[in-house]
């Protein structure tokens, strides 16, 4: 089996499934990464999904994936808009990452069409609900492929 991909998720995403579901829906974070794992042992790849409210620990569980991932998915939440830390440590990273969103934050507020993540990724995948997820995992695993 290959390294694993971690799936990162940050502020306020544990709290899926009860705040604003009719912008984010109702699975849990725990549904998401249950439904990411199923699809990803059918392809006999290990998942390590991480969910954290601090920016800090985020970053070490980049730097932890550019040790022993193939791959990052990354949901930073709100620390999307605000976190060059979070862009410095994809940076120095030597593995594909990609930038998932829910939501299209461009059908939202002002502050949410910047993202410091998204020069510092191969890819943005937003809009589409949990299935942001399973489209940046389809990505990933295809990369793995070659």
């Amino acid at each position: 089996m290959s390294k694993p991909i971690y799936v990162l998720s940050g502020p306020n995403l544990n709290m899926l499934g009860k705040r604003e579901p009719e912008i984010y829906g109702s699975q849990t974070l725990d549904d998401i990464h249950k439904s990411l794992s199923e699809k990803a042992t059918k392809q006999k790849v290990e998942l390590s999904c991480h969910q954290s409210n601090h920016e800090g620990q985020l970053v070490d569980l980049i730097q932890e994936a550019g040790n022993k991932a193939s791959g990052l998915i990354i949901n930073a939440g709100a620390l999307t808009h605000t976190s060059i830390a979070l862009a410095d440590a994809i940076r120095a990273i030597d593995i594909p990452a990609i930038e998932v969103h829910m939501s299209n934050v461009y059908q939202r507020e002002e502050f949410r069409h910047h993202s410091y993540l998204s020069p510092v990724v191969i890819g943005l995948i937003c809009g589409f609900g949990s299935q942001s997820y399973e489209l940046a995992l389809d990505v990933l695993l295809r990369e793995e492929q070659r």
